[in-house]
């Protein structure tokens, strides 16, 4: 019980202070990549507290030492003591169906959009099949369009794709620059990213953790993709093919330079650049897979502190009794 009620503690805790450390501090523009990463860690963090404080509960830890057939035992007398005590079965059975809730919750909500997502790319990759233009030269797809567009189909058979008016309307460099933008998604597997964020959001839309991940995701990875693009032109080539394109509509299941709040993306690449200190950097992903670690340590904590005692407590009891009978 108590190793459940400090996991329980710790997802509140990390619940509540990551969108604050997260969303109200300046650094998360500055380091987008490493903002990614610290807020799948986060929701990571708590939905695997979540779930290991439920099977805390399902499982009693059994101090045990000795062959497989003394602990089978201890865990068949563990578990007769639990449902034994008032209320022991009601809370093993709570937490198993949280734990089971949880983690089924969780994977049914990404299997269907990882599903949904290759469904609408397959479809659309079917449509440019068609009536789309290969450009080797460049690398994209051309697309009979009248409106602005660069986006990208990520994914197994990856593809960008360019309208026609957005072909006609930027000039090389910045057509080099969407591009880039584009390379970076597909690159940086930004769909996969998005996808877990938006199935947590889906799978608990009332958690405010998970609704500012899925919110904050969306921006970040297109400033990371900026951020490349910028490796190879300059921000401000970037900012103009960005305002050229803004408000162009893309497919479903696509990643668009025009996206994730192009307003605040420009005046980003127009001011000055100030990234975070690469030392800095690293100590925040060491952060970051501290906290995914320290859940699995608080589980485990009991089972490997019993891993040092040389009795079982519960199959000591009969053994004494027919001590005294003899």
């Amino acid at each position: 019980m108590r190793v459940a009620i400090l996991l329980l503690g710790y997802a509140a805790l990390v619940g509540t202070l990551a969108p604050v450390l997260l969303t109200r501090t300046g650094w998360a523009a500055r380091a987008p990549r490493l903002a990614i990463w610290a807020w799948q860690a986060a929701t990571v963090t708590v939905v695997v507290s979540v779930a290991l404080a439920g099977l805390a509960l399902a499982v009693p830890t059994v101090p045990v030492s000795g062959n497989l057939a003394d602990m089978l035992h201890a865990c068949v007398m563990a578990l007769r003591a639990q449902y034994a005590a008032p209320g022991g079965a009601l809370v093993a059975a709570t937490g198993t169906v949280l734990a089971l809730a949880v983690a089924g919750r969780v994977g049914w909500c990404l299997a269907a959009a990882l599903w949904r997502a290759r469904r609408e790319r397959r479809r659309h990759a079917e449509v440019l099949a068609m009536v789309g233009r290969a450009r080797p030269d460049l690398g994209v797809t051309v697309l009979e369009d009248d409106r602005p567009a660069v986006y990208c189909l990520p994914g197994t058979g990856h593809r960008i794709v360019l309208t026609s008016a957005a072909l006609a309307a930027l000039e090389p460099r910045a057509l080099d620059a969407v591009i880039a933008h584009e390379r970076a998604h597909i690159r940086q597997r930004h769909h996969l990213v998005l996808a877990f964020a938006e199935a947590l959001e889906r799978a608990f839309p009332r958690v405010g953790l998970f609704r500012a991940a899925a919110e904050e995701t969306r921006r970040l990875v297109e400033m990371a993709a900026d951020d490349e693009a910028t490796d190879r032109t300059d921000s401000l080539t970037l900012a103009g093919a960005l305002v050229e394109l803004a408000g162009a509509g893309v497919p479903a299941a696509s990643l668009a330079a025009s996206g994730g709040q192009v307003a605040g993306r420009v005046r980003r690449l127009l001011g000055p650049r100030r990234p975070v200190h690469r030392v800095a950097i690293w100590a925040g992903a060491l952060v970051a897979g501290a906290s995914l670690a320290l859940p699995v340590v608080l589980a485990a904590q009991p089972a490997v502190a019993a891993t040092g005692m040389n009795t079982c407590p519960l199959p000591d009891a009969p053994v004494a009794s027919a001590e005294r009978l003899a």
